[in-house]
């Protein structure tokens, strides 16, 4: 596969202080969906603006498709489509209006009907945007990014504020865009989108990436596909995690709000003797969960902060 997206030593400084971007590289393919992750303040959505046209940055190169914005913005324009996080469209304007409007802008659009139908708002195609749902103005927001009939396709949170049929559905959209050849670069706070949507992601913190790979991959970097989670009647002070760190099968230990999360290789080798420290410590186990590792966990692992944090 070619490169879709390439970027090398991307930065991007502020007021001459503040850096967003510290020297980002990041290679994304022809044919992929691919995530970017991050808690609010990494530099992900700088980094985002910066790809689209949107911002210029500092220093560093950035080629779409073989091309760059300095020499190919008119071109560019024609082989994106892009959906913010918050697109405020003309709430006066009927639906099929809008999509009208935003087809006119390229030169060779896909049917504004094609498009309704796709994100299920034919139904809606005469009712103004200002009498929309939240869910509906995100499938728009969606809408208005395909009629373009682009090569790549920025989603920036697209499924905010959907019902879960809906978001499965934007789902089946994405993948089928992806199969059609089409590139995809998503951003998501939810984990289980981008574990069923990307091929690949890169985990971006202080304005680098942190990590790159594939949720598998990401998730075995881990040092443990399992999590444990207890709470006890005791204090988890540091002589209680050191008692934690040297059951069998954990990997790492951390406690917080009250609970101990362990990563762990074999939970049903670490429980039973989990259990038996508790009791030989004479406390009372209070919670006890066990579920397979996640990107959460990844990320938090990484940076000790969770993806929604600011």
């Amino acid at each position: 596969m070619s490169a879709a997206i390439q970027c090398r030593d991307l930065r991007k400084t502020y007021d001459g202080k503040v850096e967003a971007v510290r020297g980002l590289n990041l290679e994304i393919q022809a044919g992929e969906c691919f995530g970017l992750l991050g808690p609010n303040g990494a530099g992900k959505t700088t980094t985002i603006e910066i790809l689209e046209g949107l911002l210029d940055p500092t220093a560093g190169q950035v080629t779409i498709l073989g091309r760059n914005w300095q020499s190919n913005q008119r071109e560019l324009r024609e082989l994106l489509g892009i959906s913010l996080q918050e697109t405020r469209l003309t709430e006066k304007l009927t639906v099929r209006e809008t999509l009208d409007l935003f087809a006119s802008f390229y030169r060779q659009p896909r049917s504004a009907d094609e498009v309704l139908e796709e994100m299920q708002l034919t139904e809606k195609a005469d009712a103004r945007v200002g009498k929309l749902s939240g869910g509906q103005r995100q499938r728009l927001a969606v809408a208005t990014a395909l009629v373009g009939n682009p090569k790549i396709l920025f989603l920036d949170e697209p499924t905010t504020g959907l019902d879960p049929q809906s978001r499965r559905q934007l789902w089946d959209l994405i993948r089928a865009f992806q199969k059609a050849g089409g590139t995809v670069l998503l951003t998501t706070h939810y984990m289980d989108e981008a574990e069923r949507l990307c091929g690949r992601l890169a985990i971006v913190d202080h304005g680098q990436i942190i990590a790159e790979g594939s949720p598998a991959d990401l998730i075995d970097r881990l040092g443990g596909h399992h999590v444990v989670e207890f709470s006890t009647g005791g204090n988890s002070d540091g002589a209680a995690l050191d008692i934690w760190r040297a059951l069998p099968g954990v990997e790492s230990v951390r406690h917080e709000d009250g609970l101990v999360s362990l990563t762990v290789h074999e939970p049903h080798h670490t429980i039973p003797a989990l259990l038996d420290a508790i009791a030989k410590q004479g406390s009372q186990l209070l919670h006890l969960t066990t579920r397979q590792a996640s990107l959460e966990d990844v990320f938090v692992r990484l940076t000790g902060r969770h993806l929604r944090e600011e």
